[in-house]
């Protein structure tokens, strides 16, 4: 059974970093692609960062990028979302999802498992 769980998620001040953590179970990480989303209250899911199945390619919203790292660890079948500069409007639910295709889609449909969410609180 293919299981994805976060962690990390807390209450922030703005410009605090937060590492997010995705650990499966049930699947080979390093056959995946694995995509981190998040959700506001009253808005879409939105794409925030994606990393294909070989490591090799990963894909940044244009809201995040040079703030948020994306990675992951085969060996450990753990990813992770590194947060830095974070600000108010980075709060949200962020949930890490699996790709089976491993192209690392920023497409949520693409994604055949997900997480269970982690809530992300940026406010002073």
């Amino acid at each position: 059974q293919v299981q994805l769980v976060e962690s990390g998620g807390g209450l922030v001040q703005p410009g605090g970093s937060l590492r997010l953590s995705c650990a499966g179970s049930g699947f080979t990480m390093g056959h995946y692609a694995i995509g981190w989303f998040r959700q506001a209250p009253g808005k879409e899911c939105e794409a925030v960062s994606c990393i294909s199945s070989s490591n090799e390619r990963t894909h940044y919203a244009d809201s995040v990028k040079g703030r948020f790292t994306i990675s992951k660890d085969n060996a450990k079948n753990t990813a992770y979302l590194q947060m830095n500069s974070l600000k108010p409007e980075d709060t949200a639910v962020y949930y890490c999802a699996a790709e089976v295709l491993g192209k690392g889609s920023p497409l949520a449909a693409d994604y055949d498992y997900w997480g269970q969410g982690t809530q992300v609180t940026v406010s002073s």
